[in-house]
């Protein structure tokens, strides 16, 4: 069965378009999510991988200038007393990057214009993005929710670790509304080593809500990156007829005529996304919009691209390392 499910996943592979990219269409009519993952993985960014990141463990490094939320109990205080400027003892990592992924599974996310709706196109790249990290003996740990906690995955690189959160992102969540503040305070709480969010999710939710629980995930030390997940038909509002539309979430009916609504409704739309972004920009958290109908390949550039922000460098594995572009390795891999 596996030699056959091998097989087929490559002829999948042969369905690309013009600039080399698995047309997503294509690649969700692969059932199992874990293919799915090393199809996108292995055939374009297998053997990219990250500088060491800097963390705190036993062995010192070098010093770097203090920032607001670094751990107090590493500043040099002898250091301060010659120069009057505030140092913190940056350490090497023993372990490699600590990664969770946060995935809105809420009722909004089961929307889709295309075969497949955004839940289906959320786990995807959930489970690409743990696939990449897994290869580069990253932890990598998951939070599902709705309006609660779903499924909770502590980030850890061990054997059968991938498959296990693989199969917890296979399930349903049968809850409603979308909640942002239980998985953020649920990582807030118990992930006291700084590491990497991403945060995968459409946001039909309060800007305000968001943009307190993400200042709270940085007011930690985290870095966040934020994934927002749109079907195309939101985006542009796609829709020519008048008919009964059904919010998801809160289940209310509401009869309308897309030509009377749309300016209205792509205006506010519009100016939500523009606060989104405003949020992240103030708070220093990446942000990218995906929408459903491009390929999956681009989540993992988006990550790529995120983290080279920070001043990082992405490292051949088994190579010495050097300085290169998300882009231009993503145009490598392509080819």
């Amino acid at each position: 069965m596996a030699d056959t499910t091998e097989r087929h996943a490559a002829k999948w592979v042969g369905s690309k378009n013009n600039k080399g990219f698995i047309d997503p269409g294509t690649l969700m009519r692969i059932k199992n999510l874990e293919m799915r993952a090393k199809i996108i993985v292995q055939g374009f960014f297998n053997g990219m991988h990250r500088s060491p990141y800097h963390g705190f463990s036993v062995e010192f490094s070098e010093y770097r200038q203090y920032s607001p939320g670094d751990d107090l109990r590493y500043l040099d205080w002898r250091l301060y007393a010659r120069t009057d400027r505030y140092y913190i003892k940056r350490f090497e990592d023993e372990t490699n990057m600590r990664c969770y992924l946060l995935l809105d599974m809420s009722r909004s996310m089961g929307f889709g214009s295309l075969s497949y709706n955004k839940e289906e196109y959320a786990k995807t790249t959930a489970a690409t993005i743990a696939y990449f990290l897994s290869l580069q003996r990253d932890a990598v740990g998951l939070v599902t929710f709705d309006e609660r906690i779903g499924e909770y995955v502590p980030a850890r690189f061990r054997s059968g670790h991938l498959h296990r959160l693989m199969m917890c992102l296979e399930k349903t969540l049968a809850g409603t509304a979308t909640r942002l503040e239980p998985p953020i305070e649920q990582i807030a709480s118990t992930v006291t080593k700084r590491g990497l969010i991403i945060l995968i999710s459409d946001l039909l939710a309060p800007v305000d809500t968001l943009e307190t629980q993400l200042g709270y995930l940085r007011s930690r030390g985290h870095e966040v990156v934020l994934l927002r997940i749109l079907d195309p038909a939101e985006v542009n509002f796609q829709f020519e007829s008048p008919a009964m539309f059904e919010d998801l979430e809160s289940g209310r009916e509401l009869y309308v005529d897309p030509a009377t609504i749309r300016n209205s409704y792509l205006e506010k739309f519009t100016a939500h996304a523009q606060q989104i972004r405003q949020s992240c920009s103030n708070l220093g958290v990446d942000f990218y919009e995906l929408t459903t109908d491009q390929p999956l390949e681009i989540a993992l550039f988006d990550l790529l691209h995120a983290r080279m922000r920070r001043g990082r460098t992405i490292r051949r594995r088994g190579g010495a390392g050097g300085r290169n572009t998300a882009r231009g390795a993503l145009q490598r891999s392509a080819k």
